[in-house]
């Protein structure tokens, strides 16, 4: 990325540069973590309930954290500060969960994992949010592209590095590895320029008004909700798939480790298509690509669904082709259509919004794969479809 400084004007003192590689850092670091405390918990534990328990815990939490969380930082005169306060605060929160295991009951470690995830939206929209501040309007776009493909480095290079670790240092020190990623990204975001002045009259509206007024921006813009509802039935769809893989592998590939290793090229696929965004933007508008996107990926799902090796090869690659240019463009609809004041809820309760569709799609996808693999991921891909497909036709 040695070309960015002369692609992107930013503000003088920060580059965008340190933010991809903060930005970077911490969600790899996110996408450690899960795996890294399911392995621990079952290593301390014993008990694959008590893992998952932990697991779902540190992820619903996301669903209220996100929106208080985004509507504290458009309150914030330096939000960057705020931002690093929570990866600080989540980083600590998984070492007291991995301090707690097998030394504190459940019932103790439990809400730990609860309450350290109602930060985690700040590793994804609370970081996106602030893309503005960074990189100047008319290179957004591109900034856009960028800031998507370090959530495929982070998917692919997350889980990796902890099965890597857990596998020769113990699944204790990859959930510390996670924590550290996490921590490093804390400088940058500290640094993150400030927001707007406000005037010396100004009072700040409470925050449980902001939390409204965030809703209804969602609500009342309609190529804003289209593209939220969208990309959170693809997110739910992608729940569902994650909840199929290992019996992908183990049905139709031999070995449910080939299934997993076969779904990570999806990661690939969608890192390579915003590689190319990123030098070549689309000229359509990024309403159709949202949409384009959820209907990719259902076309990937049930390709998938026929059980052919060389299908599934072809699904996973497709399946990141939808995948990745979904998000650079979702992203770009959010800076449009959202006021300067409500970026941070507004990208915070989205990623709340889509952490919880992703969690309640495995939810469900679970006890129907076990009855019918074909027949779940054609409801996999009946969900992406119908989020594509929802809510009229509004032009773009």
């Amino acid at each position: 990325m040695s070309y960015l400084r002369n692609v992107f004007p930013v503000p003088k003192g920060y580059s965008l540069r340190s933010y991809l590689t903060a930005a970077t850092a911490a969600r790899a670091g996110d996408e450690m973590s899960g795996p890294a405390l399911l392995l621990a918990g079952l290593a301390v534990t014993g008990s694959t309930t008590d893992a998952s328990t932990l697991l779902a815990g540190i992820t619903v939490s996301a669903a209220v954290g996100g929106p208080v969380l985004g509507a504290l930082l458009d309150r914030a005169g330096r939000p960057g500060r705020l931002l690093a306060g929570a990866l600080a605060l989540y980083a600590t929160g998984l070492m007291v969960i991995l301090a707690g295991l097998g030394r504190l009951p459940m019932v103790c470690t439990l809400p730990l994992a609860v309450l350290t995830g109602l930060l985690g939206p700040a590793l994804s929209g609370g970081w996106t949010a602030q893309l503005p501040r960074v990189a100047a309007d008319a290179r957004l776009s591109r900034a856009n592209a960028l800031d998507a493909m370090t959530f495929g480095v982070a998917s692919l290079a997350g889980p990796a590095l902890a099965g890597g670790v857990a596998e020769l240092l113990g699944a204790s020190t990859a959930l510390a590895l996670a924590a550290a990623l996490i921590t490093a990204a804390v400088p940058a975001a500290w640094r993150l320029p400030a927001g707007p002045v406000r005037d010396r009259g100004t009072r700040s509206a409470p925050v449980a008004g902001a939390l409204a007024a965030g809703f209804r921006v969602v609500l009342r813009r309609p190529l804003l909700a289209r593209a939220t509802l969208t990309s959170v039935a693809s997110c739910a769809a992608q729940g569902m798939l994650a909840a199929c893989v290992p019996l992908i592998g183990a049905q139709w590939l031999g070995t449910a480790g080939r299934g997993v290793l076969l779904f990570s090229g999806a990661a690939v696929s969608a890192l390579a298509a915003n590689a190319v965004l990123a030098r070549r933007p689309l000229t359509v508008a990024p309403d159709t690509v949202v949409r384009a996107g959820a209907l990719v990926q259902a076309g990937a799902l049930l390709l998938a669904a026929t059980g052919r090796p060389v299908a599934l090869v072809a699904a996973v690659l497709v399946l990141g082709i939808g995948e990745g240019p979904q998000l650079t463009a979702l992203f770009a609809v959010r800076h449009r259509e959202t006021p300067e004041h409500l970026r941070g809820q507004v990208f915070t309760t989205g990623a709340s919004l889509k952490i919880t569709a992703f969690a309640l799609g495995v939810a469900v996808a679970g006890p129907l794969a076990a009855w019918s693999l074909p027949g779940t991921l054609a409801l996999a891909a009946g969900t992406a479809a119908g989020g594509a497909l929802a809510l009229g036709r509004e032009s773009v």
